[in-house]
């Protein structure tokens, strides 16, 4: 495949009368290479996950004992805001853009994406918008301490540090836009003969619904930023009551965008575990067309259930009543994709790799995730549970136990494919094992706080919380720490270690990736007769 690059490439070169590659840095500025794209995507995901990271570290000591410890509210407020945007637009995103780059071209027999220079351009916003994020902590007034939603009447009164972050939003969405575009595109557009949607690899459908969601909701965030910076400095009153606006109004318009964006991160997640499943179980995807069109069904469903984060702002009740139907109604599709993983792990010859035990955490601890979704999307029990610790356990079990375990599932898959060398199986599992123990220790605890009533995103708590607060601190660390023996294995994979075999997970059946499609029809050794 490397080779067929080159030779593109080259041809490309040598028609345009410039022989020379660029080298060093100038190769990663301006490659044009889908596989370079991707991994610049998935080394930006993971420097942005430790910036995250580390601002998560700073909330849980402050969060060890009850009473202000360390930092000021003001800046645990911030490290709040910091810690959700960057987590959600500079690590989760970005690593399965990463993924896409790299593998779809590979999976539908593209020589590369449909607009490469393109492609270079989406990801080189990323890390400018990155740095404007992270850099408003520096500025006077410090970074947004509104909470990764950006609520007003917070948002339009505070200091340089909001602007920042709303620049930071329009180049990101600028970046996912053109990456959605190119995605779309290329699975359209750029098959191998013979491949129609229908034996698409799931990766690619995963990706080709997210990528239309991408398009369809990063405007709406945009618009909705849009409104807060021409309050702030234009003298609009959009969501300003006292100049006959409605802060109510940019709930709406944010969650209308913030629903999709759940699923945004997690279906090209279920796409990952849709490809290491049936690998390890040695055995085909079980129910490939239900699977599409759960997807499908998960993508429209999720534009019309965004009120759902909003039950306490004074809606009537049968808006709640609706609300509530809907969200239950999303169950459906995604019980239907965990029952088909299982259902493929059934009476399959399995083995129990590193991705595969990502996988079996990931579908273990997300459909714990999913059933805590189910409870909050009940109005009345909502109403007991809004903004406590419940819903901080809920989405984390489905953000991090969802998509990054499915990340980690597909790095481990993919690497010897990237890399050429096999990664030391026993640090992976020991990464495995450590990661799933103190997540769960630092987020377990966490579903008791919101019970027993722990408000969310305030640094400071009544005593009888204590003792699960250092259960999830102690967890929390432990992660983190985790995520540095990842890095290690990674880097250790790169610089060499064990070949690996052209078909790295043999048994998994020759064709690994078209596993979780249906076979062709023909064989694609022989190119079709064009008549």
């Amino acid at each position: 495949m490397e080779a067929a690059n080159v030779h593109v490439h080259g041809a490309h070169d040598a028609a345009h009368g410039h022989g020379h590659h660029p080298t060093g840095l100038m190769r990663w500025v301006t490659t044009t290479n889908h596989k370079d794209i991707g991994t610049m995507y998935l080394w930006f995901s993971f420097a942005m996950f430790m910036v995250g990271g580390a601002m998560a570290l700073i909330i849980r000591a402050e969060l060890f004992q009850p009473g202000l410890q360390y930092v000021s509210p003001e800046f645990f407020n911030q490290m709040i805001t910091l810690h959700g945007l960057i987590m959600v637009f500079g690590a989760i995103m970005p690593a399965f853009v990463g993924f896409a780059n790299w593998m779809i071209p590979m999976m539908i027999g593209a020589p590369d994406m449909a607009f490469a220079r393109m492609n270079n351009w989406s990801f080189w916003l990323l890390p400018p918008a990155g740095i404007l994020l992270t850099a408003s902590m520096f500025v006077t007034g410090g970074a947004a301490g509104t909470g990764w939603t950006l609520y007003p009447p917070l948002s339009v009164q505070m200091g340089m540090g909001m602007d920042m972050a709303i620049f930071a939003v329009h180049i990101l969405g600028m970046s996912s836009i053109m990456g959605s575009i190119n995605i779309i595109t290329t699975i359209l557009n750029m098959r191998a003969p013979g491949m129609t949607l229908m034996r698409l690899p799931m990766f690619c459908w995963t990706w080709l619904v997210t990528a239309y969601l991408l398009i369809a909701v990063m405007p709406v965030l945009a618009g909705a930023v849009t409104m807060i910076l021409t309050d702030r400095h234009f003298g609009t009153s959009f969501f300003n009551a006292a100049g006959g606006g409605d802060p109510v109004m940019f709930q709406h318009i944010f969650w209308f965008f913030g629903h999709p964006e759940v699923y945004i991160i997690a279906l090209p997640a279920f796409g990952v575990i849709s490809h290491v499943i049936p690998a390890f179980a040695r055995k085909p995807i079980f129910g490939y067309t239900s699977m599409v069109y759960a997807i499908a069904s998960i993508a429209l469903i999720s534009f019309i259930v965004w009120a759902h984060h909003m039950y306490v702002v004074g809606m009537p009740v049968a808006g709640q009543l609706y609300f509530m139907y809907a969200t239950m109604l999303i169950a459906v599709p995604t019980g239907v994709k965990v029952f088909n993983w299982v259902a493929t792990m059934w009476r399959g010859s399995m083995t129990f790799e590193t991705p595969m035990l990502f996988a079996i955490g990931f579908l273990f601890l997300f459909t714990i995730g999913g059933f805590t979704g189910l409870v909050l999307s009940m109005t009345s029990v909502d109403v007991q549970l809004q903004d406590t610790y419940y819903v901080v356990a809920h989405f984390h079990y489905v953000m991090v136990a969802g998509a990054l375990y499915s990340a980690f599932a597909g790095v481990y898959y993919w690497l010897p494919k990237w890399t050429g060398h096999m990664y030391d199986e026993t640090l992976g599992k020991w990464h495995f094992w450590l990661s799933f123990i103190s997540f769960n220790a630092a987020f377990f605890p966490q579903h008791f706080l919101g019970l027993a009533g722990m408000p969310r995103r305030i640094p400071d708590y009544a005593l009888q919380f204590t003792d699960f607060n250092q259960v999830s601190t102690y967890g929390a660390f432990v992660f983190g720490l985790s995520q540095l023996l990842f890095l290690y294995v990674v880097l250790k994979t790169i610089r060499g270690g064990e070949k690996a075999a052209d078909k790295p997970w043999e048994g998994a059946t020759g064709l690994e990736w078209t596993l979780p499609s249906p076979p062709p029809h023909h064989s694609f050794e022989e190119p079709p007769i064009l008549k």
